[in-house]
C-alpha cells in the first residue's frame, strides 16, 4: 500500500506543478495575444509557450502514475483521493500566482480532507 501512496502523492504532485505552469504560461500568453481562443495566432502561441508544453509534460506523467495507482487498487479507493489535489494546489497557487486564499478556501480545503478521510477510511481495509 506505501508503494500506492507515493504514486499517488507523485501522480498529485507533478499535476499540481503542471497545473501550475499551464496558468503562468496562459497568463503569459494572454498579456501578448490576448484570452485563450481558438484564434491560429492565439493556439499556436499557447502550445509553442515553454510552461504550457512542459506543463502538459508533467500533467501527462502524473496521468501516468495515476494509471499505476488504478491497476493496484480500486477505483472508489482512489478517485476520492484525487480530491487532494485542491488541497494541494492552494499553496504553489498563493507563492506562485499570488492569489488570495479566503478564509472560505481554508475550510472548504479542511473539509476535503475531513471527506477523503471518510471516504476511504472503510475502502482501504477492502484492498487486496
Amino acid at each position: 500500500m506505501l508503494v500506492v501512496f507515493a504514486m499517488l502523492l507523485t501522480a498529485s504532485m507533478l499535476t499540481v506543478i503542471g497545473e501550475i505552469l499551464l496558468k503562468l504560461g496562459v497568463n503569459a500568453v494572454s498579456e501578448r495575444v490576448g484570452a485563450f481562443s481558438l484564434n491560429p495566432t492565439v493556439l499556436w502561441t499557447t502550445f509553442t509557450d515553454w510552461r504550457v508544453i512542459l506543463g502538459f509534460v508533467l500533467v501527462f506523467g502524473g496521468a501516468l502514475f495515476w494509471l499505476g495507482v488504478i491497476s493496484r487498487v480500486n477505483l472508489s479507493f482512489a478517485y476520492p483521493l484525487l480530491a487532494l489535489n485542491y488541497v494541494l494546489i492552494l499553496i504553489p497557487s498563493r507563492l506562485v500566482l499570488h492569489e488570495t486564499i479566503t478564509p472560505t478556501k481554508i475550510v472548504g480545503a479542511i473539509i476535503v480532507v475531513i471527506g477523503v478521510v471518510v471516504i476511504t477510511w472503510g475502502a482501504a481495509s477492502n484492498q487486496g
